[in-house]
This record gives C-alpha cells, structure tokens and sequence, in this order.
C-alpha cells in the first residue's frame, strides 16, 4: 500500500507522521487489497477549538473509501478516520465475499 500524506498550510511534524504511518498500517492489515492511502491534514480556523480537519481516502479494486473528521488534534481525527474506514472496510470485504 502506498501512503500519501498532505498537510495544507503547515508542516506535519516527523511524529505526527509516524503516527499516521502507524495507524493507518492497521487497515493495510486488514485489507490488502488497498492500493493507495491518501491522508489530507488541514488547519480550518487557527484561533479556534476543534480546528484540525483530517481526511483519509483508501483506494481499493472498484472502489474507493473515505472518512473525514473535524477533532481539536490530528491524532484524534486520525484515530477515529481510522476506526470508520475498518468498519468500511470490513463491509467491502463483505461484499466481495458475495
């Protein structure tokens, strides 16, 4: 799986992103047929709480899968991308099973 991580109007730190590689490597493990993980990380209004808006596209055969979350850190939003795109993916499991 390749994982593409885009941070807009500021620089992602270096644990940020391990953190991100991290937990986005759980749906690799649950799904291997994802090709391409997008992670989009953007500051909406700097002066104000819950202002971290992350965003994850998976790529898969057919289809392709998305989470956004609005949360006051990215690795919340992250977690909880991710917590969403593992029930989503366990459907399109589902479904290709069939």
């Amino acid at each position: 799986m390749e994982l593409k991580i885009q941070a807009i109007h500021f620089d992602a730190t270096e644990k940020l992103v391990q953190f991100i590689e991290k937990k986005v490597a759980k749906l690799d493990k649950t799904c291997e047929k994802i090709t391409t993980a997008e992670v989009i990380l953007k500051v909406v209004k700097p002066e104000t709480a819950n202002n971290k808006e992350t965003a994850i596209n998976l790529h898969l055969p057919g289809t392709e899968l998305h989470a956004s979350k609005v949360c006051d850190t990215f690795e919340e939003g992250v977690d909880l991308c991710v917590d969403t795109l593992l029930r989503q993916v366990e459907k399109y499991k589902e479904r290709q099973g069939k």
